[in-house]
């Protein structure tokens, strides 16, 4: 069921989910605009009690009309945690404004993009362009890589695992938007440390596959003892590896080679999955 749901959710979220109608952080705004407290515990108790009542509204719809209602709330809740349709969205607009040499718009949208990991202004255009497509990478990993871990992770209670991720990357992005210091105190930052701990190196170790192989293995190698360098940072060296393959300067066409790497990464986890799930190994 974990593979013919995931295929679904990738399907409709490829055809369909182009703005943020169907993007969980849409869905949670009220909720985060009635928190005026902000701590680790309080973080940890909204997302567990998320989870929680999730968990019982599957076990209550279980076997109903011999499973299609669980099958249906599955998909649903893929389509809305699975996608960056609102980040796609900037990515297309970027692209439009630097084709058509609005440095005003393509630098809005790229701090849009970048809304979680900031990048500075004052770099050269070459480690700005860089910085661009660690952010092009660092999303496709938030939005696709990471909660198709946790959702095949999770097996049969996969949706579960998935919803909570989705919940705390959605919390960490409202807070990034509004106030910094509420960010701190929330501990949403170093939560999402830990979560991302294993599943980033899972990616990273594709991305070394893919690129300079001797270089990219023992940087991967190290990181496995590293306890110190944020998710952002493993990710954004070990993909480094393998853009190094395609040279590029041009503010058009290295953030499409990013995008195109990152596709490639999302396309080899979902056949890792499928052969796993023939194997037996995934239910």
């Amino acid at each position: 069921m974990t593979l013919f749901t995931l295929l679904l959710v990738l399907i409709c979220e490829r055809l369909f989910k182009w703005g943020e109608h169907w993007q969980l952080e849409h869905r949670l705004v009220p909720l985060f605009r009635k928190q005026h407290h902000f701590s680790l515990i309080r973080t940890v108790g909204l997302v567990v009690l998320v989870m929680l009542i999730f968990t019982l509204i599957l076990h209550a719809i279980e076997g109903l009309l011999f499973g299609v209602v669980s099958l249906v709330v599955w998909i649903l809740v893929g389509v809305l945690c699975i996608g960056a349709g609102q980040s796609r969205q900037h990515y297309r607009d970027y692209l439009h404004s630097a084709n058509q040499q609005d440095v005003t718009g393509h630098q809005a949208m790229a701090e849009e993009l970048s809304v979680i990991h900031p990048m500075s202004s004052n770099i050269s255009d070459k480690f700005y362009l860089r910085e661009l497509q660690n952010a092009l990478l660092w999303i496709n990993y938030r939005f696709y890589l990471a909660p198709l871990f946790w959702f095949v992770v999770g097996a049969h209670y996969g949706p579960v695992f998935l919803l909570g991720y989705a919940f705390l990357r959605a919390w960490q992005g409202w807070l990034a938007k509004q106030n910094r210091q509420h960010r701190e105190q929330s501990g949403v930052d170093i939560l999402l440390f830990w979560i991302d701990w294993i599943p980033v190196r899972i990616v990273g170790l594709a991305y070394a596959f893919l690129g300079h192989g001797e270089k990219a293995l023992p940087a991967w190698w190290r990181f496995m003892t590293d306890f110190r360098h944020k998710p952002y940072h493993v990710l954004s060296v070990l993909a480094q590896f393998s853009l190094e393959r395609d040279p590029c300067q041009d503010k058009v066409e290295m953030p499409r080679i990013a995008v195109a790497l990152a596709k490639r990464i999302t396309l080899v986890i979902v056949l890792i999955t499928a052969v796993l799930t023939l194997a037996g190994v995934i239910l």
